[in-house]
């Protein structure tokens, strides 16, 4: 026997006492499965059967020895990673990895006494003996990155979301988890692997990677009467719990209200006391960019139908501006939708991952080049994705000025995804400075860099406005782009508006907040098994039930239906997998817990190879209290309050789902916001079709019923409707004024007496 080059092909010489004197070939490919019989068919036809069952067992047993040669290997480092911190010997201080991205340096101002605070909690995770080793290079972290992420500890395991039979745990519930996070750290994922940042320059997974060991390591060894509790990023046991109990309950960020102010973040992120845990980073459940793209897609289209008369938008121009890490979806939302996708990007970097994943189809440095490239696309009424490596001011300021020049108006609908829930810390960056130099500011000078950072955002509204007035449709995209404008002193104020509304909607407002009041919202699986055969099979599944439901609705949720039955059929052609086997789409409750419980009778009946993990974004219909994105259409005044976040993390963990989740921040930033999340394994059993059931079914209602109670007429008849569905709900109904006269005449009143 021997093997032949790098193919994994083997040549087996058959010669057996049958055929003394006689012989052939057996050629076995173990990369793809396959292997060729070559013989003398004139002297061994009669023994074929024979050869052809030997040839198989053959080929059976090395395909194991080759197969469990490469698990073994993964296995085995996987183990290592689960057999908690290495101690003994220390890894070796690698440092940074030049080769991939890296977070901006932090600049949280610490007192001396706070820096040594700082340092006294990242010693704590290791014994007195290693504190004077580790005690230097965690001090030179803090001062040169503004935080100790503990490099030394950077796994050198590649990241990624390993099939959920690699991982040696005991339960698959701590598989899945395991799996979740490997995915968020994946660096064809994560925005900067190293310092933990999922996405959003700040979603943290962790702390710090004391804390990835320590995680691991309690995950691989949890019972199913056991639950991992965390706090912000620190895993503070594993704590007895019952079977039906969550696996993991995550709070991030949970700060008392008068302290959580943006400097107090700073400070206490640096101190490792606490972390900001964005959405679905610090849940353990983004997807890569596929979710943004499904929600910018809708979003887009919606734009057209609302702004333009129709969701047909070839020919259509559509400027923003963000390619890293939820942002980088822009680009193909843009292309799926029809239009033509402007996407201005100031680190180059993103730009080019962008383009070599196929979802930037163009780039240009020349805005000379970029405006004749959006009149060619716009005339040949084809859809592109073209990146603009620049900052967006230069070319909001110059689109003004070619229609200022020809009177020609070159954008149709506009947006921006900076990350300016983080202006300060590399979330957004001044036009008069270029990138480099900013980033060296921010460190060097923060109060200068603010200063260009206002200056530059009311450049930016200026030059918004005069588009808007010309004819163009903006929105405020949910990332505190008004918030931070307003604070700047740029001119975005609605007169007359309340606290939560400026001179442009939120995308909620005007395009997606219907959506939200009809049930509908982000609802996305990952199959465990790694399995692109099993996507393949899910996504089947999802669109026959859409499909069966969609001939059952009103006409304006069969626009929805309809839009995502498309998506989902489009899905595998646009190639939106990056990391772990996902999908996304927008459905309403009915949706939900039809595709939940079919795709858990698949595993059952074995069609589906491995469990599958069902999730949401916290972007949702219940999931979020956030007065300026998903809460910004509620009109009662509640929209600063934060019951609805919270009774929905409470409410999904004792309705069965497998881990949950409650963050302060995300979307809009830190203090702005409470949103929470779930993660929920189908392993094909009755008990996890039950949990589905319940859970998915609160995990929406919850959130129509606060959207009905506030006054929205949508969510009063989708929730009506449910509990015609569902005799065990019922839900408290607003009464409606019938004559404004009363509070007309009362307000009248109140003013004479004054």
């Amino acid at each position: 026997m021997r093997r032949e080059g790098k193919t994994s092909k083997l040549t087996y010489a058959v010669i057996g006492r049958r055929l003394e004197g006689q012989q052939g070939s057996v050629h076995i490919n173990l990369c793809n499965s396959s292997c060729e019989l070559q013989t003398n068919p004139e002297r061994t036809c009669k023994y074929k059967p024979l050869i052809q069952r030997y040839i198989l067992h053959v080929y059976l047993l090395f395909s194991y020895l080759y197969i469990s040669s490469v698990n073994t290997g993964v296995m085995s480092s996987l183990k290592e990673v689960c057999a908690g911190l290495p101690l003994d010997p220390l890894p070796p201080n690698r440092g940074r990895d030049p080769s991939i991205p890296h977070a901006p340096v932090r600049t949280p101002n610490l007192t001396p006494a706070e820096e040594r605070l700082a340092l006294r909690n990242a010693l704590r995770y290791f014994p007195p003996n290693l504190h004077a080793t580790l005690a230097t290079e965690f001090a030179q972290e803090l001062r040169q990155y503004g935080h100790i992420y503990m490099y030394r500890f950077y796994p050198t395991l590649r990241m990624r979301a390993y099939p959920i039979d690699q991982y040696p745990c005991r339960t698959r519930q701590a598989a899945s988890i395991m799996l979740m996070i490997m995915n968020n750290l994946d660096p064809a994922v994560a925005q900067f692997p190293q310092e933990l940042v999922t996405y959003g320059g700040n979603g943290q997974v962790f702390s710090n990677w004391a804390q990835f060991w320590l995680v691991f390591h309690y995950l691989s060894t949890m019972t199913e009467e056991q639950t991992l509790v965390m706090y912000s990023g620190h895993p503070l046991g594993l704590f007895p719990s019952l079977p039906s109990s969550p696996r993991c309950v995550i709070t991030n960020g949970m700060v008392i209200p008068n302290y959580s102010s943006r400097e107090e973040y700073e400070k206490m992120f640096a101190m490792g006391i606490t972390m900001y845990g964005q959405m679905t980073a610090g849940s353990y459940c983004y997807i890569g960019p596929q979710g943004i793209v499904h929600g910018t897609m809708l979003t887009v289209l919606n734009a057209g139908r609302r702004y333009l008369g129709s969701g047909d938008l070839r020919g259509r121009v559509f400027v923003t501006s963000g390619l890293g890490g939820m942002s980088g979806a822009q680009a193909k939302a843009a292309v799926i939708a029809g239009c033509v996708g402007v996407i201005a990007e100031v680190d180059e970097a993103p730009l080019k991952k962008r383009h070599e994943q196929g979802w930037l189809m163009e780039i240009t440095s020349d805005l000379s080049h970029c405006i004749q490239r959006i009149r060619e696309a716009r005339k040949a009424k084809m859809a592109l994705s073209l990146g603009y490596h620049g900052n967006i001011v230069d070319l909001w300021e110059c689109l003004y000025q070619e229609y200022k020049k020809t009177g020609e108006l070159l954008v149709d609908l506009g947006s921006d995804q900076t990350s300016l829930h983080n202006p300060f810390s590399g979330g957004y960056y001044p036009v008069q400075l270029a990138f480099r130099q900013a980033n060296q500011l921010m460190n060097t000078d923060p109060e200068r860099f603010k200063t260009l950072v206002h200056e530059s955002l009311r450049r930016q509204v200026a030059a918004i406005n005069k588009l808007s007035d010309a004819g163009m449709f903006f929105w405020d995209y949910g990332n505190a782009f008004l918030l931070e404008a307003q604070r700047a002193g740029a001119e975005v104020e609605k007169k007359g508006g309340g606290a939560t509304e400026f001179k442009y909607p939120s995308y909620v407002q005007h395009i997606m907040g219907d959506i939200f009041s009809l049930g509908f919202g982000p609802f996305r699986w990952v199959c465990t098994s790694g399995d692109p055969a099993d996507l393949a099979e899910t996504d089947a599944i999802a669109t026959a039930v859409l499909e069966e439901i969609s001939s059952t609705v009103t006409e304006q949720v069969r626009q929805q239906y309809n839009d995502n039955i498309c998506w989902i059929r489009e899905a595998g052609k646009h190639k939106m997998v990056v990391g772990s086997q996902a999908r996304i789409l927008y459905s309403d409750q009915r949706g939900r817990v039809s595709i939940a419980l079919a795709i858990n009778q698949a595993i059952a009946k074995g069609r589906v190879s491995a469990p599958v993990v069902i999730s949401r974004d916290h972007h949702d219909v219940s999931g979020t209290d956030s007065p300026f994105r998903e809460t910004s259409n509620v009109y009662d005044g509640s929209a600063f309050c934060a019951d609805m976040a919270v009774q929905n993390f409470v409410g999904d963990a004792f309705r069965g789902a497998t881990w949950v989740a409650l963050h302060n921040g995300g979307g809009v930033g830190w203090g702005e916001v409470i949103n929470g999340g779930f993660g929920l394994v189908l392993d094909g059993s009755e008990d996890a079709g039950q949990r589905a059931k319940l859970m998915l079914n609160w995990d929406v209602s919850n959130g129509v019923a606060r959207r009905c109670w506030s006054g929205n007429a949508n969510a009063y008849e989708t929730i009506q409707r449910t509990m015609e569905d569902q005799r065990q709900l019922r839900v408290t109904m607003p009464n409606s004024i019938q004559e404004d006269q009363i509070l007309d005449r009362w307000t009248m009143e109140c003013l004479y007496r004054l």
